[in-house]
Parts: structure tokens; sequence; C-alpha cells
């Protein structure tokens, strides 16, 4: 079981499917996108490089709502509450919804309780991809006017104070603010999967995968961060690092990316 699952984190998609705008679900199932430029960063474990270039691509403007998540498991029903094989979601997948097709709350809150297999299927289902944790975090390093506000104390504060207070019921997706690329709700919402949740990413490449280092996940891991101020920044490598394939969150959602 443990080798199928490694097996299937790493398997891509069909091609069809990760292409912009082809594939199955590309026609009249793809929410409001927003383009972020090309660019580089410094992440949190910075590679000998020191940045990492990401290339241009397409992201979700809001996180996966409860109720196109619902539209994917009417078209699909391998995935709807009752069919879900164990090997792909714990037994708390949409736990809090009242029917196989019947989300619980509100329809336009983002869904959440969902497994990382389950996002993956629905953004290959939508013509998309999970974007991968570099792309997640340098989109998320813009306030509403700046691509890069990462430097700024005040911003810092804000988004710790946002990942640390997120609401216990989340409310509808567009509530938190919108960035410079009209991305919204990427801190203060819910956590977000990322297609490579399971590694450090350390190469150069957007696109690339490393091992994962147990290190980076104790109190030591800070003395090889490259900001260790930026506290938000651990507490999302800390919670990605808890997670496995299957597992669900009441706490926890996903969006979209695509390439140009």
């Amino acid at each position: 079981m443990r080798r199928l699952i490694s097996f299937l984190l790493v398997l891509p998609l069909p091609l069809a499917a990760q292409a912009s705008g082809t594939g199955e679900g590309a026609s009249g199932r793809s929410a409001a996108m927003a383009m972020v430029p090309a660019g580089s960063y410094t992440p949190l474990y910075a590679p000998d490089t020191g940045t990492v270039r990401v290339s241009a691509f397409r992201m979700d403007r809001t996180p996966v709502t409860r109720a196109a998540f619902a539209a994917f498991v009417e078209a699909r029903p391998e995935w709807r509450r009752s069919a879900v094989k164990r090997v792909f979601a714990d037994g708390r997948y949409l736990v809090d919804w009242r029917g196989d097709l019947v989300p619980g709350g509100e329809l336009r809150a983002p869904v959440t309780g969902v497994s990382w297999f389950a996002a993956r299927a629905y953004c290959g289902w939508a013509g998309k991809r999970l974007p991968t944790a570099h792309e997640w975090e340098y989109a998320a390093r813009a306030d509403e006017t700046r691509a890069d506000a990462s430097a700024d104390p005040r911003f810092r504060a804000r988004l710790l104070e946002l990942t640390t207070g997120r609401p216990a019921t989340p409310p509808p997706v567009g509530s938190v603010f919108r960035n410079r690329y009209g991305l919204h709700d990427l801190h203060g919402l819910v956590w977000e999967w990322v297609r490579d949740f399971n590694s450090v990413v350390v190469s150069s490449d957007s696109r690339g995968a490393g091992a994962k280092d147990p290190d980076l996940y104790c109190a030591a891991g800070a003395d090889g961060a490259s900001d260790p101020g930026d506290y938000a920044a651990f507490l999302r490598h800390a919670f990605r690092a808890s997670l496995e394939g299957p597992t669900t969150s009441a706490a926890l959602g996903f969006r979209c990316a695509a390439d140009l």
C-alpha cells in the first residue's frame, strides 16, 4: 500500500489534462484565473543558488468552492464520499457534507475535507493542475500593490495574524485581500494543497522536486532558513510536512494552476 501511494504521488496527469484550456473538463469548468508573471524569489530554505526561478503561470483567483467540487463529484462518481477508496482519502473526506452530492454549509465557501488525490483529480478534470510549492509561495509574497512585500514587517505581521487566526468555519471565497496579481485568500481562509507538498523543493527549476529533509521541520531547521523571521512561512512548511496524500482536514482546501 505504501509503495502504491508513493507511485501515485509522482504519477503525471495525462498530457491533455495538463494543457491549458484543453483536456477533460476544460469546457465550462474553469474558474476565473489570474496570470502570475515569471520571476525569481528566495524560498525559506533556499538552494545553493540562493534564488529560484519561477516561470509565468496562471492560478485560480480563489480557492475551489463547495459548489464547484459538487459538480466534480457528480461527474466523477468515484470521488463521492460513499465511493472513494481509503487509499485516496481518509475517513474524514467530505465529512461535513449532507450527502454525496449535497455539500454542507455555504456553497460559496472553499471546499475542505479534500485529500491531495482528490484535489489533483479535480484540477485534471478542469484541464488544470495543482500549483507547485514554489509557484504558491512566489505568488503569496504579493500584497495589494507590490509583487514582493515579504520584507515589510507590517506585511509579515499581517500574514502571521491571518495564518494563526483562521475562522473555524471558512467564509465565502473572496473574503481575504486581493493581491497585486488578482489572487484572493492566499492567506487566512484555508491551508491549500500544492502539487509537491511531500517534498522540499530546492532545485532552480520551479517544476522540480527534491527529497524531503526532516531536519527542516524541527526547531534546529531555523538555522538553515533564509529568513528566520518569516514565521508564517515556517508554519506553512510545518503544516505541509504533516500531510500525506490521503490526509483531509476541515481547514485544508486547494486551488488550481495552469501553464501559460
